[in-house]
């Protein structure tokens, strides 16, 4: 089948240009987008010729939280690569989604044994890049857990350097559905056709405008890994403080400080719901991450879906095993961000 070719009247976004009507380069990703809500697939999405116009592959490790289904949708013709992230549980490591480590992660957080986290090799990057370059893109672009979070994003600067396409690496700044929906913004970019700059513009766009709240019952986890001060941990101990904290320039920040769970929740919901309301109609999106309190989560998420009705469903997903080993049990995000569809 002849591969699709793009519109030939661009309006300029992000520094670079996407179609003013959608070509066949978008129709064929709607068709792809829409095949992961049936039950079924007919035809393996491996087996169909990928467009001509997509140039540009997507990497990023496994803290940007994708869907399980998405990914397996965009990878299959190597346009998305997502490189694990090892989790060390005792002497154990683990590789975020090439092992089953929900539970042992779970039992690990709940007994209070040593776990930790660290970034990937830059020989994985290294191999994710090649495997583009041989799949024919002509460069990649690398999103990535905030450098504030972990050296990943260094490690994948190693392996760019090494590899013989260009490979655009970008501080993500953010974690979670927050870096994912980077991701997706690059991948949809990439897929109308745009160059690796402007690929890498527009998701970095994309990603400024998201933002992370979440509430968690213990603040130990974040005081083991480094990620909050040990002062900030004693007064949640002591002083029964529940935190509702959020990610800022690429840190986790105390945003609120309330007095009990059930309180905190609640301000979480009103601080997201607010927060809805001042982006453009018709463009908001929300994600729920939950670790350990999947029911939780749910309700959570219903109960925004009142507060927010212009607003679709949130995506409710587990938090991936590298940020849960940071958060904790019962841990409860909300991310708020826009559509990946330039318009």
């Amino acid at each position: 089948m002849r591969p699709p070719a793009l519109c030939r009247r661009p309006v300029t976004i992000v520094g670079g240009c996407v179609p003013e009507r959608e070509p066949p380069a978008w129709m064929w990703l709607k068709e792809r987008l829409s095949r992961l809500r049936q039950p079924a697939l007919p035809v393996p999405i491996a087996d169909e010729a990928l467009p001509a116009v997509v140039k540009t592959a997507v990497v990023t490790d496994s803290a940007a939280a994708l869907p399980a289904d998405w990914v397996a949708a965009f990878a299959a013709d190597g346009r998305l690569a997502v490189v694990p992230m090892p989790v060390m549980v005792g002497s154990e490591i683990y590789g975020e989604g090439e092992d089953d480590i929900t539970e042992t992660l779970a039992v690990a957080l709940a007994s209070g044994a040593s776990v930790k986290t660290s970034r990937p090799s830059p020989g994985q990057f290294e191999q994710a890049y090649r495997a583009a370059q041989n799949r024919g893109f002509e460069a990649v672009v690398s999103i990535h857990i905030s450098s504030e979070l972990s050296g990943t994003a260094d490690a994948a600067r190693l392996a760019a350097a090494r590899v013989g396409i260009p490979v655009e690496v970008l501080d993500s700044r953010t974690v979670g559905m927050a870096q994912g929906m980077g991701v997706q913004s690059a991948v949809v970019a990439a897929a109308a056709g745009l160059p690796a700059d402007e690929v890498r513009a527009f998701a970095e766009k994309r990603m400024e405008r998201t933002k992370v709240y979440f509430y968690v019952p213990s603040l130990e986890q974040l005081r083991r890994g480094g990620r909050i001060g040990a002062a900030a941990s004693l007064l949640g101990t002591v002083l029964a403080i529940k935190p509702i904290l959020a990610v800022d320039g690429g840190r986790i920040v105390p945003l609120e400080k309330v007095r009990s769970a059930v309180r905190a929740i609640a301000r979480l919901e009103e601080i997201v719901a607010a927060d809805v309301a001042s982006r453009p109609a018709g463009q908001q999106r929300l994600a729920v991450h939950h670790f350990g309190n999947q029911l939780e989560a749910e309700a959570l998420a219903a109960r925004l879906r009142e507060k927010c009705p212009d607003c679709p469903p949130a995506q409710i997903s587990a938090l991936p095993a590298v940020l849960a080993a940071h958060a904790g049990l019962g841990v409860l995000a909300v991310i708020v961000g826009e559509s990946s569809t330039p318009t």
